[in-house]
């Protein structure tokens, strides 16, 4: 598949409610979609914005800044911007109404068939699945620390709670002398020909060895066995050029807009 094929897919499939499987609720604002989750969180996102022009997107921001803003469970929101995207004052809007660009990252896409490879593994690390809340907290605990970050119940247990779902998402785990070196997830796209590959971490001492690629080449297989021909992901810099050897291309970018709830303070 060409890029253009490939894109083309990612729009017509992706940019649906397909994006969003755990909302509690979504509401629609002219094309947005303005989406809540349990972890009070917000999130907006839409297929295109149509022929809208610089004003009507202004109303559109300001629109759904004041929806959230009604709505006091959400504590914060992302704003899903894709660079392929007509959006003329999108940036200026976003940034106006208090939404602050994070880093940009690279959409990849491939077809599953291509990512499925034979990758020689250090001595003494396996790959498996996990499922199990001992497994997971430690599988979160080592993507924390990866990630150079405190390690989080909040995250391990949001985890938790989307394994107890059922929604498809699969855990698949490095280990050596039974200790989880690397990690990342599967995520089949109901109704769609897409699984996504997302979270992936290796602590820093074993990068560089194969096991990040082993992992995706796993998550390929099972994506596979599961009917899904495509692969989707956000990557930042660093994981792009894995991905790419890989097999997956870069066929856009994405930058999350955020916006939090300013915190009240109250005199004593």
């Amino acid at each position: 598949m060409d890029t253009t094929t490939l894109l083309q897919a990612y729009d017509d499939q992706l940019r649906t409610d397909a994006e969003t499987p755990s909302a509690v609720s979504v509401t629609r604002l002219g094309p947005l979609r303005l989406v809540e989750f349990a972890d009070a969180r917000g999130f907006v996102t839409y297929r295109d914005l149509g022929e809208a022009d610089e004003t009507r997107i202004g109303r559109l921001v300001a629109a759904a800044r004041a929806f959230f803003e009604a709505h006091p469970a959400v504590e914060r929101v992302e704003w899903k911007t894709r660079g392929h995207d007509r959006a003329p004052g999108l940036h200026n809007a976003l940034v106006s109404h208090g939404f602050v660009p994070d880093e940009p990252e690279s959409i990849m896409l491939g077809e599953a068939e291509a990512l499925v490879v034979d990758v020689p593994l250090p001595a003494g690390v396996t790959l498996r699945q996990v499922r199990s809340e001992r497994d997971v907290r430690a599988m979160c605990a080592m993507q924390d620390r990866a990630f150079g970050e405190e390690a989080s119940d909040h995250y391990a247990e949001g985890v938790l709670r989307r394994l107890a779902a059922e929604d498809g998402m699969e855990l698949w785990v490095a280990e050596a002398d039974g200790a989880i070196v690397s990690a990342g997830r599967l995520e089949p796209v109901a109704g769609t020909s897409f699984a996504g590959i997302w979270g992936g971490a290796t602590l820093e001492q074993w990068r560089g060895k194969g096991i990040y690629r082993a992992l995706t080449a796993a998550r390929a297989r099972s994506a596979l066995a599961l009917g899904k021909t495509l692969i989707h992901s956000d990557s930042t810099e660093f994981s792009r050029p894995i991905l790419e050897r890989s097999g997956l291309r870069k066929v856009s970018t994405t930058t999350p807009y955020l916006w939090r709830r300013a915190q009240l303070v109250t005199a004593a």
